[in-house]
């Protein structure tokens, strides 16, 4: 569990009005914001350092927050933005989040400030789930979701939503007055461009990286100071189904390939199985511990990438602990915004990029629905589109999309004459399809032999079904 206890200011300042024209109900310094010239840096940080209570007081009602992803949510901001909503003097706000964390779950996107904060999420997690199913029980509206790409949210929050606000953690400021946003660059960074307000809570446990991933202290509005363990994300075990496919797409895999993994236990696998291979590279979404252990073992050089040579780029990063600190000052790390790592054209510049997500279910034409289960969105498209797309375009590049070919305990064909929810990745797109029955390139294949070969890799048992199902269709 995250500590999630709130270190509380000293300082005292003079009232302030507060967002609908009346005294806020704490007192924050009044010339919190106001630009100070040639000031020290470290004057310039006393001045905007703060209590939570006095943070939260400066998010006006009617607010358009962008919330950073995960691990970077700000648990003492958070307490304290919620409290604000409960007591009555927070209203209209909306949060734009992808990955809701728990203490998130307890705080702004708790049942009783609903009436205060919405919640809009771009990337489902177990608590927008939870919200959808109680909901659901209740009659009520489910957790408002907005698709999207993840290459294009930062755009989408600056110029469709045009949030005001930004609240992520941060690392400690640099002697430059920088502040590193450390696990969550992706759409953290753009936005601090454009925000009217940036409320930082600095993390000592924050690691500071280096790339396009800081936010300097002039451009901050307020800055609270917490000490607490950063989230978690504990491996998964890897089944037998999870070993066989890491296996046959460690097999694809050649040596000084450029690699994109997502997160789970089918990818931990995959790298597991890369540990003989060398000089490969890494351009990707999401950092893991499974990456970043290749790179411990020298498996990772990133000596034959065309764009940033020798340098592992991420857009963001979850894990544990070891991860964290292995990420801390480490120059063979660099972190950039969303818009440019997961940018096709950028993913596509360097050569033979190897590009491996998970999906849900696949229908007989080859389309992909990596985000809807149970008749509800279950995460979210994410950057799966944006890597099918650039790891093609890449000369000499793979696109994999990896499942294992049943689900619900072997109950479920996840190979399916039709998807039972959106599209995440069109048949057009689909490049190479991997379950632990083997793997097919869907590419140059007619839909009658897409048909054919996904049934080949679909469980025995439901191969008879498929082929009926399939000539039904006229597919065969």
């Amino acid at each position: 569990m995250v500590d999630i206890g709130t270190q509380q200011s000293a300082k005292k300042g003079t009232a302030v009005r507060g967002a609908t024209g009346g005294l806020s109900r704490r007192t924050v310094t009044d010339d919190l914001c106001n630009a100070v010239t040639d000031e020290p840096i470290e004057v310039t940080y006393r001045r905007k350092h703060v209590s939570a209570e006095e943070a939260a007081d400066l998010v006006p009602n009617d607010a358009r927050i962008a919330l950073g992803i995960g691990v970077s949510q700000p648990p003492s901001l958070l307490h304290a933005i919620a409290n604000r909503a409960r007591s009555g003097t927070l209203s209209g706000a909306k949060i734009y989040c992808l990955l809701s964390s728990a203490v998130a779950g307890e705080t702004v996107c708790a049942r009783d400030v609903a009436h205060a904060i919405e919640l809009v999420s771009l990337f489902h997690s177990g608590v927008e789930r939870s919200i959808d199913k109680a909901a659901a029980a209740d009659g009520r509206n489910m957790c408002a979701f907005m698709p999207a790409a993840f290459h294009q949210v930062p755009k989408l929050l600056c110029q469709e939503v045009v949030v005001d606000t930004l609240i992520a953690m941060v690392s400690p400021m640099d002697a430059d007055g920088n502040f590193s946003f450390g696990t969550n660059t992706d759409y953290a960074q753009p936005v601090s461009k454009v925000a009217k307000r940036i409320l930082l809570e600095v993390n000592p446990r924050m690691p500071r990286v280096s790339g396009e991933c800081t936010v300097n202290i002039k451009d901050v509005t307020a800055i609270v100071e917490h000490d607490c363990e950063l989230i978690e994300i504990p491996r998964g075990v890897p089944s037998s189904e999870d070993n066989v496919i890491g296996s046959i797409i460690a097999g694809m895999v050649k040596d000084g390939d450029c690699l994109q993994m997502g997160i789970g236990a089918l990818p931990d696998a995959v790298c597991r199985a890369l540990l003989h291979h060398q000089h490969l590279g890494i351009h990707t979404e999401l950092l893991t511990p499974g990456l970043a252990n290749l790179m411990r073992m020298g498996v990772v050089d990133n000596s034959r990438k065309r764009i940033h040579q020798g340098k592992t780029v991420f857009t963001f990063a979850m894990g544990d602990r070891q991860l964290y600190d292995f990420m801390n000052n480490n120059s063979d790390l660099e972190a950039y915004p969303v818009n440019y790592v997961n940018n096709p054209f950028v993913i596509s510049q360097n050569d033979n990029v190897v590009s491996v997500n998970a999906t849900l279910q696949i229908d007989l034409y080859g389309a992909c629905n990596s985000e809807f289960m149970h008749g509800r969105q279950f995460s979210g498209s994410g950057g799966q589109l944006d890597f099918v797309r650039g790891a093609y375009a890449s000369n000499g590049g793979r696109s994999i999309i990896a499942c294992h070919s049943t689900a619900a305990g072997g109950t479920v064909s996840r190979i399916a004459p039709v998807l039972a929810g959106p599209v995440t990745t069109p048949r057009n797109e689909t490049h190479i399809v991997v379950t632990e029955y083997g793997w097919a390139n869907l590419k140059g294949k007619t839909c009658s032999e897409r048909a054919l070969a996904l049934i080949g890799l679909a469980h025995p048992k439901f191969r008879d079904e498929l082929t009926q199902s399939a000539r039904s269709m006229a597919l065969i």
